[in-house]
């Protein structure tokens, strides 16, 4: 492997790391190839992902809510964001199909979320949201995400 520059640490260079890394496994320079912090950064990304699933999932579900209980304050701007959320969230499960079975298993905690969101940000009190998620709602989500993925 050609450097022009000393092996650079994953904690104090990670740029300069990680080039040096694909380079070395690019070039099948196993010995130069720091296994277990590649190997963090590999999982780290599925996390990310995961954790992007989730989130894109709670501010749709929570604009969803405000959309249902407080529809006279409504803006474009609602409805833009659960397109844009959706048509991101689209993008990661086209990319990873593996993680739908991640949405499926996190919906419950994002509508929690969603619903404290949703309370914080209409001011209306907690109790105004159903404490479990909807189906309608879960139908909504759903139908925002088939129509992003299939425009």
């Amino acid at each position: 492997m050609a450097r022009t520059a000393p092996p650079a640490a994953y904690d104090t260079d990670f740029a300069a790391w990680s080039e040096q890394q694909a380079e070395a496994i690019r070039e099948r320079l196993w010995d130069a190839v720091d296994v277990e912090n590649v190997a963090e950064e590999i999982a780290s990304l599925g996390r990310s992902d995961k954790n992007a699933v989730r989130s894109r999932v709670r501010i749709i579900l929570q604009h969803l809510l405000k959309l249902r209980y407080q529809p006279e304050s409504a803006t474009r701007s609602w409805r833009g964001t659960i397109h844009e959320q959706a048509a991101q969230l689209a993008d990661v499960l086209a990319d990873s199909p593996s993680l739908r079975r991640v949405l499926d298993e996190r919906l419950t905690k994002a509508y929690a979320q969603a619903r404290r969101g949703a309370a914080n940000e209409t001011g209306l009190p907690l109790a105004t949201f159903p404490e479990t998620l909807p189906s309608e709602l879960e139908a909504e989500l759903r139908a925002a995400l088939d129509e992003a993925a299939h425009p």
